[in-house]
């Protein structure tokens, strides 16, 4: 069976949330007899199309981006061609350009979307997108939710509650390397234990300058991994506030986020807007068997950190409260152990690449059987 996925940005151009996950589906469904190919934007097409693990990743060229949009007039002459010759499209929303194509296209195939967000920081655009995009799902077969909470709290997805099913996403242990003694040693030179943990791309809705107020009242360091477009934001605000304890690490490689997750008294997660639709960094946390701390935004990251099982769930923009949060997972070791196993029980129940792409493959073979 082949399949099209469809979105803005991929490999090797961006591997953000949306794009990992991309990537997680196309590798795990390939031993369901999936073959797969990735349509994305790309500012160098001929250089980044290429294959990538069991897949193929196809590029069109991006002409420029507004409101964080990508546009393309080459992606539509592509799109037409991969569409028809595969056996089903599959999106993932949000992207406008992706509606447009797909009404535009008329390609007859089965077609599923991953809804990933509601529209949230462009939201005074919405009105003028929001026909397009609900005839855009009206016209798809199956919307797929990432946890029953967003399916159960996106207003959007509410209308479409009798086509919609939840796939959570899903990880592969066996992708993420073994940290060496190098690594474990860097580690060790940037900082000592304790310290609570942060990785993720530096983003306006991930709560960091919430985190930073609450450092000054955490009884640990706390580590910053990542880069992002508010980086440089956020260490001014740290100088500022002369928040001595909060240690930013910029882009780490991925030996050495697991030798700082393996090394970190817990997790902390504090998105506090809807723009947060799960939180992949989560789950790598739970498969780590680490206490989560996160924020109640009504979205997928209280699905994946269960309040009181997998860790501690915090009101979101609360400095006080997320401090308390970090401390108690210092001063209550056993519990924190706890929470961590559970946090370890839960991955392997709920969110492994295995699980993920025996149930996209099953949407899929049920799409296409349906049409034959």
């Amino acid at each position: 069976m082949k399949v099209l996925h469809f979105f803005k940005t991929y490999w090797p151009d961006s591997f953000g949330g949306v794009e990992r996950t991309i990537h997680a589906i196309a590798e795990s469904t390939a031993s369901h007899g999936v073959e797969t190919q990735v349509l994305s934007l790309s500012s160098t097409p001929e250089e980044n199309t290429r294959r990538i693990g069991g897949h193929m990743a196809v590029k069109a060229r991006l002409d420029f981006e507004l409101a964080s949009t990508g546009f393309s007039r080459d992606v539509f002459r592509k799109f037409d061609t991969l569409a028809r010759q595969s056996d089903l499209v599959h999106y993932h929303f949000p992207w406008p350009v992706m509606d447009i194509a797909h009404l535009r296209s008329r390609h007859g195939k089965p077609a599923v979307v991953t809804y990933h967000s509601d529209i949230v920081k462009q939201r005074l655009l919405l009105p003028f997108y929001n026909p397009l995009m609900q005839r855009f799902l009206r016209d798809v077969d199956a919307i797929v939710a990432t946890s029953p909470d967003y399916l159960r709290s996106s207003t959007v997805l509410r209308r479409f509650t009798a086509k919609s099913t939840v796939i959570p996403i899903g990880i592969d242990e066996s992708a993420y390397p073994v940290p060496t003694e190098t690594d474990i040693n860097w580690r060790q030179s940037m900082v000592s234990e304790p310290f609570v943990l942060f990785v993720g791309v530096l983003r306006y809705y991930k709560g960091l300058d919430i985190l930073i107020n609450a450092a000054d009242r955490a009884r640990c360091k706390i580590v910053v991994a990542g880069s992002g477009p508010i980086e440089q934001q956020l260490k001014l605000q740290a100088k500022m506030l002369d928040r001595d304890n909060i240690i930013f690490l910029g882009e780490v490689s991925e030996p050495r986020k697991m030798a700082l997750l393996h090394a970190c008294s817990g997790f902390v997660f504090p998105s506090n807007q809807r723009s947060e639709a799960y939180g992949v960094s989560l789950a790598e946390a739970a498969m780590c068997g680490k206490p989560m701390i996160s924020c109640e935004i009504g979205t997928g990251t209280s699905y994946v950190n269960k309040a009181g099982v997998t860790g501690l769930v915090v009101p979101p923009s609360d400095p006080a409260r997320l401090a308390e949060a970090i401390n108690r997972l210092l001063d209550s070791p056993e519990e924190a152990e706890k929470w961590g196993r559970a946090a370890r029980e839960r991955f392997y129940d709920l969110f492994t690449a295995e699980k993920m792409g025996q149930a996209y493959a099953d949407l899929y073979f049920r799409l296409r059987n349906r049409g034959v």
